[in-house]
């Protein structure tokens, strides 16, 4: 696997940069607490959050050129489980004569789309509107494509992905998710577009309970000119989040990125902290966090949705980030996400590249889901 080490040497840690600290409480293994930052590079999108990767693992990686694969290839991969559905089960339904639609008609073709990603509510409108359309007369597959293509556009249909920025002083971006969802290398992935772009960064290490996470979060800053809040080992988490943010209104940055510890949706106090820390963010910035973003892991499928329940209650989620596209066949999960819960998806990781992260692309993802006659 090629690792996603890309930027060179470090730069300078700000002075302002806080440096991680360890001690015998921290959750860390004696590899890990050996491991330090001279001698970590990058962590690939699909490796655990909390497994740092050492120098000497590197290898010819490094240096291994980015991925070549079009927009449209990833996303194609990424839907391969519904475009499947799509090319055999639901084709040999219609038949190459087409197929009277009827309540035998719907009742299959129902059961048929459930079996994909998409989830039971698009399945159920995706039926719905053929009902309307066509009961009573035959359908052709390319009928049927047609109308699922309108349906789920209109689903997934949102405003100008991206981020949503403040009209004065910083942006600030609070950023949720479970435990190895890929929020850490997603962090980077931003600050790197935002950088790049010419914006002035600051991060706040609001997983205090991880002392690798903050490491990787600092190594990150270092090599991507980001001035970085920490805190010490097992401190308030809403406390890290208040500082950067205060940090980033007296330097004038125009953007801090505010990561939190990941934490299952089920547990409940650990969701309440995520509240408090919107609260104690807003009484700098009455209307901050301007964004709150949800990363998922693309390969979490249905499980993604009780995800974005619970974090929406808890967190007030603005909008989604899915990780790790690259590697999975269940990226069809956006479609349902989007139609309960109303969260666009804002950004898309597509490999292991600093580039390799995109503004999701309505019109993309429906070519790409009914892009049936190629099974490559």
């Amino acid at each position: 696997m090629a690792l996603w080490n890309p930027f060179g040497k470090k730069k300078p840690v700000p002075a302002e940069t806080s440096a991680p600290s360890k001690n015998e409480d921290s959750a860390v293994s004696p590899a890990d607490a050996a491991t330090t930052p001279e001698r970590t590079v990058a962590l690939p999108p699909d490796a655990p959050s909390d497994e740092p990767i050492r120098a000497e693992q590197a290898g010819a990686g490094e240096n291994q050129p980015a991925p070549k694969r079009s927009m449209f290839g990833f996303l194609k991969q990424a839907l391969k489980k519904t475009v499947e559905v799509l090319n055999t089960d639901i084709r040999d339904l219609v038949g190459k004569e087409g197929r009277l639609v009827d309540d035998e008609f719907l009742d299959e073709l129902f059961r048929h789309l459930v079996k994909t990603d998409m989830g039971v509510g698009p399945a159920g409108k995706i039926r719905d509107s053929i009902r309307t359309q066509f009961r009573g007369r035959k359908v052709f597959m390319s009928d049927l494509i047609k109308s699922a293509q309108d349906t789920i556009r209109e689903i997934m249909q949102q405003d100008v992905a991206g981020i949503n920025f403040a009209s004065s002083g910083p942006t600030v971006i609070m950023v949720v998710g479970v435990n190895g969802s890929g929020k850490t290398t997603s962090i980077a992935k931003l600050t790197h577009r935002l950088t790049t772009a010419g914006k002035s960064v600051l991060l706040g290490a609001g997983d205090t309970f991880r002392a690798a996470a903050v490491d990787q979060l600092t190594i990150w800053s270092e090599r991507l000119g980001a001035t970085i809040i920490t805190g010490k080992p097992g401190s308030d988490p809403a406390s890290v989040a208040y500082k950067a943010v205060d940090a980033g209104l007296k330097e004038q940055k125009d953007v801090v990125i505010v990561d939190t510890a990941g934490r299952l949706q089920t547990q409940a106090n650990l969701m309440d902290e995520l509240s408090r820390i919107r609260r104690v963010i807003a009484k700098l910035i009455p209307d901050a966090p301007h964004e709150v973003l949800l990363v998922l892991d693309a390969t979490a499928g249905q499980n993604a949705i009780s995800q974005a329940k619970g974090f929406s209650q808890a967190a007030g989620c603005t909008g989604i980030v899915l990780a790790k596209l690259d590697g999975t066949a269940k990226g069809g999960v956006a479609i349902p996400i989007r139609q309960e819960f109303g969260l666009p998806v804002k950004f898309v990781g597509l490999g292991e590249t600093p580039d390799a992260f995109a503004d999701f692309n309505v019109d993309q993802y429906v070519a790409a889901l009914f892009d049936i006659d190629d099974n490559d």
